[in-house]
């Protein structure tokens, strides 16, 4: 492929790269780690979350990536550090199967893990709180927040062993403070946005030619990505049927970087439903 055929096939991705982040909010993993690296803005989420106007982000790592003893890793979305030494990890799930309660039980398992250094003692351990905000209600009860804690069964008390889980049900966005923030991570404009801050990143990425080529470079390296291992032959040009394993493949590293299901489908141009069939083979192979 020769220089100017490079260059049509960029830019050609690129424009389909400027589609897909018109429709991206807040809630899809790829736009939501991008807004997150504005420290501000994850402070304002979990000052929300945590009805602590006074909360404050010293510290933040998006997509941390842990691995247990036995090399089993996984990918944090946004691992925080406040002022009060609280540890947060800040999850963003569109599909229930990624917020499972054993799921939340294991990232709080994998903070723990990577915190003390050797020495320590384990009550130097920090209180953490692993937050799920949720496309769905998970959880089923029909709330719009729930506050996860480990109990004495025999007395009723707390077991103060100071790790915590909350899941926010993004689906319930009343008039309460809450509900806006939910709101807002369900917007693609910025100008439909109750909160100032957000509203101004959601801006910067989306309106501004600074954002917009810095989103499309983020996409792109993920293209660029699948192409090093092998598996993005024709991601964005039509697939071929003697290719379709090509773009399983594809589609799978695109789901790991942690773009939405729709997105995957538009860009390796299958359905929906055959995106949603592969992802669901390989968490069962994964199990």
């Amino acid at each position: 492929m020769d220089r100017i055929e490079m260059d049509h096939e960029l830019e050609a991705r690129y424009e389909k790269y400027r589609g897909i982040l018109k429709n991206l909010t807040i809630m899809s993993d790829i736009f939501m780690r991008n807004v997150f690296k504005k420290r501000e803005c994850t402070e304002f989420v979990l000052r929300v979350i945590m009805d602590r106007k006074d909360l404050k982000v010293l510290d933040q790592v998006i997509q941390k990536d842990y691995k247990n003893l036995q090399g089993r890793s996984a990918i944090l979305d946004c691992v925080v550090r406040d002022g009060d030494g609280r540890q947060f990890d800040v999850e963003i799930q569109q599909d229930t199967e990624g917020a499972s309660p054993k799921r939340a039980r294991y990232h709080s398992g994998l903070m723990d893990m990577n915190t003390l250094t050797a020495g320590q003692d384990f009550d130097e351990l920090p209180e953490t709180h692993v937050i799920f905000i949720t496309r769905d209600d998970v959880l089923g009860y029909g709330l719009p927040i729930y506050h996860i804690r480990r109990m004495i069964d025999e007395v009723g008390a707390e077991f103060q062993d100071e790790a915590y889980m909350i899941y926010v049900n993004s689906s319930r966005q009343d008039n309460t403070e809450l509900g806006r923030l939910m709101h807002d991570l369900h917007c693609k404009n910025a100008e439909d946005m109750h909160s100032e801050v957000l509203a101004k990143r959601v801006y910067e990425l989306k309106e501004t030619q600074e954002g917009v080529d810095f989103m499309c470079r983020e996409m792109d390296e993920i293209y660029n990505e699948g192409a090093e291992r092998g598996r993005a032959q024709g991601i964005v040009e039509g697939i071929a049927a003697g290719e379709m394993k090509k773009a399983k493949e594809t589609a799978l590293t695109l789901a790991e970087r942690g773009m939405a299901v729709s997105d995957i489908a538009d860009i390796v141009k299958v359905s929906v439903k055959l995106v949603q069939e592969w992802l669901s083979g390989s968490m069962s192979l994964a199990k």
